[in-house]
Formats: structure tokens, sequence, C-alpha cells
């Protein structure tokens, strides 16, 4: 079986986490490192994508600075999402295919797969917890859909008309056929931050989490647990937990200085 080895970080700032991904895609190009899964979280950050729309940002500067929020623009593709402590971000740096033709692009439907695999691990994920969610036709992420949203206690009205996104996922895959970036889940944030932004450019579909569904919540090592043994099944490898992470990240940071 295939080892991917994950790497729990901490809070990590948004641009520190990618420029660690950006030096570890390089060296899984390379066959240095096996495939990774890194595992975090972010202080208050919302990132544009390649289709972002500047006006989907609905705070001013003054908010922003007030709130503590950063506003990174990046090369991962979709709109505006939000970052924060509470939630459990992922960034696979997977080999996912080989770039073919003059453009060296990955074939489209290893791309799209790959998406889809991360929307099942975060599904079952999800399950684990008894919460049933699932994916929305023409739309990337994951949804509770309203007749789940109906029977719940703790979610305000407007939660319960349309399906709200739990999990949002942006991706890149590089030219060596290496993906960066990769999913966000709400397990417990603060959801206040989600009014600064229309997100993913969906004004219809807000955002939830699981401590909206669940009222007590698990606890975010436990979700990154569940997370990891998904991820397991869902590719078929076998995870291995890196050893001296801290250490690790540290070598990286001085890679990059």
């Amino acid at each position: 079986m295939v080892i991917c080895e994950v790497r729990r970080l901490g809070l990590v700032a948004y641009r520190e986490a990618w420029g660690l991904q950006k030096q570890l895609a390089a060296k899984r190009a390379a066959d240095l490192i096996p495939d990774t899964l890194l595992l975090l979280e972010h202080p208050h950050t919302y990132t544009f994508g390649r289709s972002g729309h500047a006006e989907n940002l609905l705070w001013g500067e003054s908010e922003l600075a007030q709130r503590g929020v950063t506003v990174e623009w990046v090369d991962r593709g979709g709109d505006v999402t939000y970052h924060g402590p509470g939630q459990v971000v992922g960034y696979p740096i997977l080999k996912v295919g080989v770039p073919v033709g003059e453009g060296g692009r990955i074939p489209q439907a290893n791309y799209v797969g790959y998406v889809r695999k991360l929307e099942e691990m975060i599904i079952r994920t999800l399950a684990h917890f008894g919460l049933v969610t699932g994916q929305l036709a023409g739309v990337t992420g994951v949804f509770v859909h309203p007749d789940r949203e109906s029977r719940c206690a703790f979610c305000a009205p407007e939660k319960r008309k349309a399906p709200s996104k739990i999990a949002a996922i942006g991706v890149k895959v590089d030219a060596r056929g290496v993906t960066q970036h990769g999913f966000a889940l709400n397990v417990d944030p603060e959801m206040d931050y989600f009014n600064g932004i229309i997100g993913c450019g969906l004004p219809d579909h807000p955002a939830i989490s699981m401590a909206e569904l669940l009222g007590q919540p698990p606890t975010m090592n436990e979700v990154m647990d569940e997370v990891e043994r998904q991820f397991g099944k869902v590719f078929d490898w076998e995870m291995q937990n890196a050893t001296n992470v801290k250490r690790q990240r540290l070598e990286l940071m001085e890679e990059r200085s």
C-alpha cells in the first residue's frame, strides 16, 4: 500500500503555510518525500482564488483591521473563502497524474476525480459524527441539505431554506502533477466571520458548522483523526504520522530564507 505522511502543524499563518506547500510540492515532484497531508488551522484570513471577485469581500479595511483579518490572493481555484481557528484545514501534497499534451496539463478526469475524492472523504468523516451531508450538482464543496437543517435546533432560519456549505474546497494541480491547497471543514469557527464575504461567490448558500448542527462538536483532534482515517480509505493509502514535525517545519522555513 502506498504511504501518505501526515503532518499536524497547529495554528499557522496563511502565507507561511503557502510557502511550506510550495517547498513540499517541489520535494514531492522530485520524489524526495512521499505523498503528504498537512492538517492545520489558520488565523482569521480571507483568500481569493483564481476566479475571485473583489466585490465578494463585504468588509472594508477598517473592519478587517479591527477584526484582525488578512486578505490573500492565491493560485488555487475558486472564489473567496474564510479560514480561521476552529476549522480543520487540509493541504494534500500529492502526485495525482502525469501532465500530457503540448500544454503539459493534467487530464481533466484526473483533476475532477481528485476533487470528488476530497468531497467523499469529508462526507465520510462527517458521517462518522452522525451528520448526513452531500454534494451539490455543479458546485464544489460539501453541503448540508435543508431536510437535515430543518431538524437542527441550533441553526438560524436562513440555514433551513437552501443547502449550506460545511466544507469548502479549492485546489491547484501544478505542471508537475502535484497538488496544493485543499479543503477547510467548519468544526467550530467563529461563524460571524463568514458575514464579511459572499463565500465562494454563492449568496444563496450560507456557511454552517459542525457545532451548529451538533450543539457540542467533537474536538479538533478527534476530527483530524477521522479525516486522516477516511483520507487513507478513499485514496487507498497507509497514513503515517510524521515525526519531529516542528523540526521539519523549521527546516523548510530556513530553506525559504
